[in-house]
């Protein structure tokens, strides 16, 4: 990391090695894969709410987020107003749903409920949301340490991921979620410091930076209007719902955290310490994007430069300098948003702060990869390895499959982020693919537990229907403009609600059918 100064470099490298020290000292209690998974159910429920409310606020917040308000305004914020709404659901019936099933994977329950194929597909819905929010991570901490130290992103994605799966194999679940707890609060202090440096190098203070917001309307939550075609408030908000309906009741990663605690209310009290955590730090970071906006809007002089590198970047090689400003002049703030952040840390933080910023961003990133490939190692153990490969696995190989799957699924982790360099907007890319991954496997638990009549011809219907839809709403933009009547009208978030709807209500209504005309014969 030639780029920065020795202070940095120690305190980054402090805090990497400390992340691994914390894995040596947890690896002297993982000798049992329950100890691995679970952590012997003994986790104090602040400390697993703390690990939730880091798992939520990873790097596609600390950079995504400030990236989307200087873009555009604190439409996305809305996705936090939905989280109480969310909560409640979980807190009340799937907490103690997951507690008294005992099983430590979230899918485990949809096989007896419908069948092997339930439980499937769920793990591949799940497996394939893992990979695509690990993937943004790495993609998003690469994209700011490449602004600080002139390395490749692969490189750096590279690094970091071994740190992470170091740590993540030797500690397990309980090393996951204590890291987390630290990460929590260095990954807060950093935003807050990031805040006092962009105000106090701004000429007029607050109020300019109001002033300034104001004026290009930063601080709108978008329109009001039942519009479900572009990003209104209530598409957002539907969306988020959703989502944190599906985070809450079907993420392994949460639903593993669960298991941790010493009991349901302790489970149900960390659900809420994470959103009362969560609404307020995300508001912190859309002020951070819309500060970020005024500074640069008072000192234009200095987007240039991040507009121009943004337009060599999406240029072909061999681009004409004539060709690079053509892109340069039409780039919007939208096409840029994701590079502001790494360009004040590089020219504004000084030095020894630098360091404590690139860590906090590091925790924010770390923190929601090693819960996702420990989840995902979960998984992968019990419904694929234990169901179908060999039932009859010990515990010893069982903890060192488990070991194996994590640093597989970090490996893939890895690949996926190396996979999407070079996207516009982090925050944008992650909302599209969990909402079109995760809409199915919602409907179909939803399905399982509201309607207890659904068996299981009724729901395989129903999930094909659903997957049909989802795949109209996704790829329909790529129909020829012949074609335009048949594409999707709606917004690209409106996916996971509609696809949920359909499943759910579809199985339903199948349902309900069967059951008349059995009426009717009796």
């Amino acid at each position: 990391m030639k780029g920065l100064p020795v202070i940095d470099l120690a305190i980054i490298f402090i805090y990497l090695i400390g992340m691994i020290l914390v894995g040596f000292y947890f690896s002297r209690k993982n000798k049992n894969s329950e100890q691995f998974t679970k952590a012997s159910g003994l986790i104090p429920g602040w400390a697993i709410g703390l690990s939730i409310y880091a798992t939520f606020l990873s790097s596609n917040t600390f950079l995504g987020v400030p990236g989307k308000a200087f873009g555009s305004n604190w439409n996305a914020f809305v996705f936090s107003i939905s989280m109480p709404l969310a909560a409640w659901v979980a807190s009340k019936y799937f907490v103690p749903f997951y507690r008294n099933t005992g099983e430590i994977s979230a899918y485990t329950h949809l096989e007896k409920r419908f069948g092997a194929w339930a439980r499937v597909y769920a793990v591949i819905c799940f497996l394939l949301t893992q990979l695509a929010r690990m993937g943004s991570i790495f993609f998003g901490i690469a994209l700011s340490l490449q602004a600080l130290t002139g390395y490749s992103m692969q490189m750096i994605m590279v690094v970091m991921g071994v740190c992470i799966i170091i740590y993540t194999v030797l500690g397990g679940i309980e090393a996951v979620i204590w890291t987390e707890v630290v990460q929590a609060v260095v990954k807060t202090l950093g935003a807050l410091l990031i805040l006092y440096l962009i105000v106090t190098n701004m000429p007029g203070g607050v109020s300019k930076i109001v002033e300034i917001g104001k004026s290009a309307d930063k601080f709108s939550l978008g329109s009001f209007k039942l519009d479900f075609v572009g990003s209104s408030f209530w598409v957002v908000l539907l969306y988020g719902f959703f989502i944190n309906l599906n985070n809450f009741g079907m993420d392994q990663n949460y639903i593993q955290r669960y298991h941790t605690a010493s009991s349901s209310k302790a489970a149900s009290r960390s659900i809420w310490l994470c959103v009362w955590l969560y609404i307020p730090a995300s508001l912190l970071f859309f002020i951070i994007g819309s500060c970020l906006y005024a500074y640069y809007d008072v000192h234009p002089e200095l987007v240039a430069s991040i507009k121009h590198q943004v337009a060599a970047e999406r240029l072909p090689l061999g681009a004409t300098e004539a060709e690079v400003l053509k892109m340069q002049n039409a780039l919007q703030p939208a096409d840029y948003g994701d590079k502001i952040m790494p360009h004040f840390m590089v020219t504004k933080i000084p030095i020894g702060l630098v360091g404590l910023i690139v860590s906090a961003i590091l925790s924010a990133a770390m923190s929601t990869i090693s819960s996702g490939m420990n989840a995902s190692a979960t998984v992968f153990s019990v419904d694929i390895y234990k169901r179908y490969i060999k039932p009859d696995v010990t515990d010893k190989q069982n903890l060192s499959l488990l070991h194996i799957a994590t640093i597989g699924f970090g490996l893939l982790g890895m690949v996926a982020g190396i996979a999407m360099i070079g996207v516009k907007s982090i925050l944008d890319l992650w909302w599209e693919l969990s909402g079109i991954f995760a809409a199915g496997m919602l409907g179909l638990f939803l399905l399982g537990i509201v309607s207890r009549q659904t068996k299981n011809h009724e729901a395989i219907i129903a999930t094909i229907i659903g997957i049909v839809v989802i795949i109209w709403m996704t790829f329909s933009s790529l129909l020829p403009p012949e074609y335009e009547a048949f594409r999707n009208p709606l917004h690209k978030n409106m996916i996971i609600v509609v696809g949920t709807l359909t499943i759910f209500l579809t199985g339903i209504f199948i349902t309900k059918v069967k059951n008349r005309k059995v009426e009717t014969a009796n």
